[in-house]
């Protein structure tokens, strides 16, 4: 009998082609060397490995309707990022999961959805919009709204570009501020300015937030100001340091939730009044 497969144990995968995204930031597309599909959902995270370094969690930035090559975003913000930075298409690298609650299609459906992300809060978000694209038949209607400190810090231009051009979705974008030699001439502001700009069914909208912790209170705010109020209706996603994955060393904690297990995806209430959370 084969023994089964230890969750701890890495699989390997192999880096097909990089990308720059930004300055700081990368896009790696893998597949795993077996040829079978990473099995993940949108909203997921894996667990990333070069031999001789650590772990680190890392979402998922494209969907599982996309195939079996699956996409990293990532920043170099360390040694293991650092070493990936430095990595050429055929390398092999680890990964073990997916790990994490996903979003949660089946309450997203029929809905007119706000899509809301700040900074790196793309990458996973990324991955339910592809998902939209891809069963547009599911949802009644898609508005993407993204923030990001200046227009060098916006992740997926190419993306966000197509998204605007796109029938489906509506996709707007804005920068904290602009440089004095910035060619730059979109919107400026906070994320939550996007927000009035919209025409929205409060009674039939659902918000899925993902980006740094000082966006989720204004935004949140400005949401329940436009009418989203009650339960399951805002979903948003916690970035915590997820160490084993299956909510076993207890590093990710917020208070009697793992972030790795019970998250990162979380309904509002279920977090809103557990300190640290937001």
């Amino acid at each position: 009998m084969t023994a089964p497969a230890s969750l701890y144990a890495p699989r390997p995968c192999r880096l097909l082609t990089v990308s720059g995204l930004t300055p700081q930031e990368k896009l790696f597309r893998l597949q795993l060397v077996d040829g079978s599909s990473l099995g993940h959902q949108p909203g997921q995270f894996i667990q990333l490995s070069i031999p001789g370094l650590t772990e680190a969690p890392i979402s998922v930035a494209n969907s599982p309707t996309r195939g079996t090559v699956f996409e990293l975003a990532v920043r170099r913000a360390g040694r293991l990022t650092g070493a990936l930075h430095k990595l050429a298409p055929g390398a092999l690298i680890g990964i073990r999961g997916p790990f994490g609650r996903p979003f949660q299609l089946d309450a997203l459906r029929g809905k007119q959805l706000l899509l809301i992300a700040g900074g790196c809060g793309l990458a996973p978000l990324r991955s339910l919009i592809q998902y939209c694209q891809d069963r547009p038949e599911e949802f009644a209607a898609v508005h993407i709204l993204y923030g990001a400190r200046s227009p060098a810090d916006l992740l997926f231009k190419d993306d966000l570009a197509a998204w605007q051009r796109s029938e489906r979705l509506d996709c707007r974008y804005t920068v904290d501020r602009i440089p004095a030699d910035s060619c730059y001439d979109g919107e400026t502001g906070l994320l939550p300015r996007l927000l009035s700009q919209l025409e929205l069914d409060p009674a039939n909208c659902s918000a899925v937030l993902v980006g740094p912790p000082p966006m989720y209170r204004p935004v949140i705010a400005e949401l329940r100001r436009l009418g989203l109020s009650g339960e399951r209706r805002i979903m948003l996603s916690l970035e915590r340091q997820m160490r084993c994955g299956v909510g076993k060393c207890g590093h990710c904690s917020i208070e009697h939730l793992t972030c790795c297990s019970d998250g990162p995806v979380f309904w509002l209430e279920e977090v809103e009044a557990l300190r640290g959370a937001l």
